[in-house]
């Protein structure tokens, strides 16, 4: 029976008197027969559909029912969003993408998997330093699903009252249970932190028993990714429950170039050569990347020219180079950086406005200062050898 998993969910929701549930799920089974061609059978459950009271909203109605909010501070504990298909840019590398498409591939074929007794729980953990694209990521496989996106909020289900946060967290795995939908848990070390910490409290430690006892206990239909930067933190017990765990590492240079032809698009300039750029980013994550070429995008609008030129980029990304490094990225600073690396003085003069004197003359103090430490560290290889 190909409806199966969506019969069980109404018979569950008429059971536990939870009409929204029902009704959510008799909705799904209605798409699923339009889709099938099974049109009669669609139009003779949407005619009980339509009987019903106008407070049940369809679940095809961009809204999934009133969000549970946090009693202290009266926040909403997740953000709800339906994500355009066509919106989120990912670029992976190839062994990722596979492993995405194999996630997707479990979700869209579920019913056929437990029609042959496989019990498809599809759980992804992304992990990774900041700025990989693990929220893009989780954005493209709602889209990619038609399903809604669930963002939890950390700062308001993690509450100051005892026993709250555990409450908290029970509120939003229920209304997410409530219909198809993919939730979201971003920062996740901060709600399933290892439980042997010492320095932890009792309270955080059962908050970790509260979401494992919760994610067990929701439906197959409601996908879980969760991201987090820091993995090591994770209980041991959390990493059972990912079918899928996906590690992103910062871009190697032919990604790099695919993310910066991408964020470029057609502000592209025509002679603009990537070789350099590329180089330049090694180190940078995707997300400081798109900062950087946003960054130039937004001065070459303002500026009313038509395109970024390969200085502009250059020096943009340099700034974000010294930036992530902890350097101070002032002029003197991006320039030397854009000499170390061999960029020719004409693009390094259009980037950052310096003069051809002021390039060739910091050009030679560098050349005469690495001559002078050339002979130093022989002068003292020298000495230790008649020593």
């Amino acid at each position: 029976m190909n409806y199966l998993p969506e019969v069980l969910k109404i018979l569950e929701g008429a059971l536990r008197s939870n009409a929204e549930q029902a009704v959510n799920y008799a909705r799904l089974l209605v798409e699923k027969l339009e889709q099938e061609g099974e049109h009669q059978q669609a139009r003779l459950i949407q005619r009980k559909l339509d009987t019903l009271p106008s407070a049940l909203v369809p679940l095809s109605g961009g809204q999934f029912g009133t969000v549970p909010i946090d009693h202290e501070s009266r926040l909403g504990l997740a953000h709800e969003e339906h994500v355009p298909v066509d919106e989120p840019n990912v670029l992976l590398d190839e062994h990722l993408r596979d492993e995405v498409q194999r996630f997707l591939a479990d979700v869209l074929h579920m019913d056929r998997l437990f029609a042959a007794g496989i019990q498809a729980w599809p759980r992804m953990l992304i992990f990774g330093p900041p700025g990989v694209g693990k929220t893009q990521l989780a954005r493209f496989i709602a889209a990619q699903l038609g399903l809604p996106l669930l963002t939890a909020r950390c700062d308001s289900l993690i509450s100051s009252f005892l026993g709250s946060t555990a409450k908290n967290i029970r509120y939003l795995f229920d209304h997410a249970s409530q219909r198809p939908c993919v939730l979201f848990l971003d920062e996740f070390d901060a709600l399933a932190k290892a439980r042997d910490d010492a320095q932890e409290l009792g309270e955080l430690k059962r908050v970790v028993v509260g979401l494992l006892q919760n994610m067990d206990a929701l439906p197959p239909q409601t996908i879980v990714v969760a991201a987090t930067n820091h993995e090591q933190l994770l209980d041991p017990a959390v990493w059972r429950r990912f079918n899928y765990r996906l590690q992103i590492h910062l871009p190697p240079p032919a990604l790099r170039f695919a993310l910066l032809q991408s964020y470029l698009g057609r502000f592209a300039a025509p002679d603009l050569s990537l070789v350099r750029a590329v180089e330049l980013t090694a180190g940078l994550s995707g997300g400081l990347i798109r900062q950087a070429v946003e960054d130039c995008i937004r001065q070459a609008v303002l500026a009313n020219e038509p395109a970024v030129s390969e200085g502009t980029l250059l020096t943009r990304i340099a700034h974000s180079v010294l930036s992530a490094q902890k350097r101070e990225p002032t002029r003197e600073e991006i320039t030397k950086l854009l000499l170390e690396k061999s960029v020719p003085l004409r693009v390094i003069a259009a980037g950052t406005g310096a003069s051809m004197r002021q390039l060739l003359k910091q050009g030679k103090n560098r050349t005469s200062h690495k001559k002078q430490k050339g002979k130093a560290n022989g002068q003292t290889g020298e000495s230790g050898s008649r020593r």
